[in-house]
């Protein structure tokens, strides 16, 4: 008779197999209809979610699937990084931290009137709902450029605000939650600021380190005693970056994306690779990621729940409009055009305006919501679901088609 610890040990399994199965079979079918393959891993995970066909069923609080979820997303959110140039973000460097710090303020505004109106919910609810679909998503769009080659600044301001941006939806979101709870006293602007710019300093420090020290022992002439073990360091050093900022109070994510730069830009720093252990590194980061991508949103389309959708689906679709079509172009021009040093062209700024995905940062914090039991928090977490499956669905597959009609496609 097998003992509970083997039972759900086989159960484990069943899940991992079934999802590389399913996972492998979507990568091949959105190549052959060229849309990003995070697209139909979320529809696959529907179908195979206890709501559809019922195949397994990964509660949304339960451990394997938050491993999954802080693991993947932040090896996902270190490719980002190391994809990025330190050359170019010299240039768009105010236009990135402006929208991912005031920005969300007046994406989470914007969409808090329009929850008030649409939904019929309280002030505190509304601000909530606002705060909590206010970031957009690194795991989403950094998968997505790169399979879709566009303009390098413009794909990395993009990619590098989603990696910013989550810190500062995260503590708007606990801020109003405090009040809504009655535990986080009065609001106070002062106190708010110097969490975030502890969260950021914190953040970036531990990733810069992290990541000079990973350079140096893979790409160092004298101290690469560990070149050959390269792709292991990388997967040592994400889980130190992230596991350090958050013991520290600071933003894990924040802390992996800025190791991701570092290493990315280690010749920057005079370190350099043998050709043949560069190439052996990309294609780990390239496979690791892509199982991640698989795990995450497989899983992430799996956990939808139809029925609590369908109860607010006419005021949520609202909602999610107003977002797409009004807040983040909002947000985007009052961010983007002041910044006279990047000079950004009008159709550089409509295809940052439509490219904004909400994934798995926003469906985390509703669940949070969902957890301690927040007043409002299933109206929070219906209209979650709703703009993660519009925006993923709707905008990551729509993003090749705008940027050649933008003339921002890169052969």
């Amino acid at each position: 008779m097998e003992s509970a610890a083997i039972h759900s040990a086989k159960h484990i399994l069943f899940i991992i197999g079934v999802i590389l199965f399913a996972g492998s079979v979507s990568g091949i079918l959105a190549r052959k209809f060229k849309v990003p393959d995070v697209v139909v891993f979320l529809l696959v995970g529907m179908g195979l979610g206890p709501e559809l066909s019922g195949v397994f069923d990964v509660k949304a609080d339960s451990t394997i699937n938050q491993l999954i979820l802080i693991f993947g997303s932040s090896y996902i959110l270190f490719d980002g990084g190391a994809s990025l140039r330190l050359k170019v973000l010299k240039e768009v460097w105010i236009t990135i931290l402006v929208i991912s710090t005031i920005g969300v303020l007046i994406t989470t505004a914007i969409t808090s009137l329009a929850a008030l109106q649409l939904l019929g919910i309280p002030l505190i609810t509304a601000l909530l709902l606002g705060s909590t679909v206010a970031s957009t998503d690194p795991a989403t769009l950094v998968p997505v450029f790169k399979q879709v080659r566009i303009k390098d600044r413009v794909a990395q301001t993009v990619m590098s605000e989603s990696a910013f941006n989550d810190a500062m939806g995260a503590i708007v979101t606990f801020t109003i939650m405090g009040v809504a709870l009655g535990t986080g006293g009065e609001f106070s602007l002062a106190s708010a600021t110097a969490t975030l710019l502890s969260n950021a300093l914190i953040g970036v420090l531990i990733g810069a380190v992290l990541g000079y020290l990973a350079a140096a022992l893979i790409a160092h002439e004298k101290y690469n005693f560990l070149q050959e073990y390269a792709p292991l360091v990388t997967l040592m050093a994400v889980l130190g970056a992230y596991m350090s900022a958050e013991n520290f109070q600071a933003s894990g994510f924040m802390a992996v994306f800025v190791f991701g730069i570092i290493l990315g830009n280690k010749d920057v720093f005079g370190f350099a690779m043998e050709n043949r252990e560069e190439e052996k590194l990309e294609d780990f980061i390239l496979t690791t990621s892509l199982i991640m991508r698989m795990f995450i949103f497989i899983l992430l389309g799996s956990q939808v729940n139809f029925v609590l959708m369908g109860k607010y689906l006419f005021g949520g679709v609202g909602l999610v409009l107003v977002l797409m079509f009004i807040a983040r172009p909002v947000t985007v021009f009052c961010c983007a055009l002041p910044d006279r040093r990047a000079k950004w062209s009008l159709n550089e700024m409509l295809f940052m305006s439509w490219t904004r995905e909400t994934g798995v940062i926003p469906g985390a914090l509703a669940g949070i919501l969902l957890g301690m039991k927040v007043p409002g928090a299933e109206i929070i977490a219906s209209a979650t679901f709703i703009t993660i499956l519009i925006t993923i669905i709707v905008q990551a597959t729509t993003t090749r088609w705008l940027a050649g009609k933008l003339g921002l496609l890169l052969d």
